[in-house]
């Protein structure tokens, strides 16, 4: 006989009671589990809604209850709101932390435990559109050359290592953690694929082409590396053989941007940025650099049309005659 399933433990919050918190734990179980969120994502939406329900119950007087919560006024939010602003948090936190409610807020609502309509009567904040930083081309590539390192007191295999990864960013438009997620089986020999299959945001996988030459600083890494790399593990490891952080390539683009001359806006995801951006210049369709990006909204992809009009711009202001 199969035994049944154990009870699910409400979060324990002394601003709510346990009406609402076991609703907070089931809606948090299903989105880490149906909607694949990433665990930054699912810390970034618990977090917001424990901020509201402290909110609400010092607002209320009382703690936050599952059928209070869903007769909430938009004047409530709206105050809540204020607070956030009051505390200096910027439009994009505001708007992550209204998304995150409206989701509560839809998961009560398909459970039957009430209809919120005040959230979906809140305009979400406005937030200014800022556009990413490229880095040039010829500097992106010397970010992927090793011999950029001579002088550091490091051992060549780690020069060689972060050579590859960089590649990789600049090349193929990974994300870091894309790039550092990879498996030693998933990246072809040069010469035998093309092809990486990687695993994004919110598990999402997608098909990216790569470059020989990406694949062979990926291989001149590996003919190196003093550690074992089985198949199945990172085919990017630490200085002992650990995962590798991000954080080390991280410190890497700052110290080579300081050789390069470059701003600090140079960071591994501008050579994500500059993947798009470059590829834009050069004719590349917006569609298909969007499957590359693996963005879920063509709108998230659109920002580098601005970039590359931004430059057109400037190309015409140098170059055009003057009346």
């Amino acid at each position: 006989m199969a035994k049944p399933a154990p009870a699910v433990q409400p979060i324990e919050l002394d601003c709510a009671d346990s009406s609402i918190t076991l609703e907070m734990t089931r809606w948090l179980a299903h989105l880490r589990s149906e909607r694949r969120l990433s665990p930054k994502t699912l810390e970034a939406y618990a977090r917001d809604l424990r901020q509201f329900l402290e909110f609400l119950a010092g607002h209320w007087g009382a703690r936050a209850t599952l059928s209070r919560f869903a007769a909430l006024e938009a004047s409530d939010i709206r105050a809540f709101m204020a607070m956030r602003r009051a505390d200096d948090i910027g439009g994009r936190s505001l708007m992550r932390a209204l998304a995150g409610l409206r989701s509560f807020g839809r998961f009560l609502e398909r459970e039957g435990r009430g209809k919120v309509g005040a959230l979906s009567a809140i305009r979400a904040p406005k937030i200014g559109k800022s556009l990413p930083k490229p880095v040039p081309m010829a500097a992106a590539k010397r970010f992927a050359d090793a011999d950029e390192r001579a002088g550091e007191q490091r051992d060549p295999w780690i020069w060689a290592r972060d050579a590859a990864v960089m590649a990789l960013l600049y090349g193929s438009g990974l994300r870091i953690s894309e790039a550092l997620g990879l498996k030693r089986r998933e990246v072809p020999l040069p010469g035998e694929g093309d092809v990486l299959v990687v695993t994004g945001k919110g598990n999402k996988t997608r098909m990216v082409p790569v470059l020989q030459n990406v694949l062979a600083l990926v291989q001149d890494y590996v003919a190196v590396c003093p550690h074992p790399l089985p198949p199945e593990g990172p085919i990017f490891v630490g200085a002992r053989g650990g995962p590798l952080s991000p954080r080390i390539i991280q410190l890497t683009m700052e110290r080579l941007r300081g050789v390069l001359g470059l701003p600090d806006s140079a960071t591994p995801h501008a050579l994500r940025h500059s993947f798009a951006t470059h590829l834009l210049s050069r004719g590349g369709d917006l569609r298909a650099i969007q499957e590359l990006l693996g963005h879920a909204s063509l709108s998230t992809t659109q920002i580098y049309t601005g970039i590359d009009s931004e430059r057109l711009l400037e190309v015409y202001k140098s170059a055009h005659p003057r009346a």
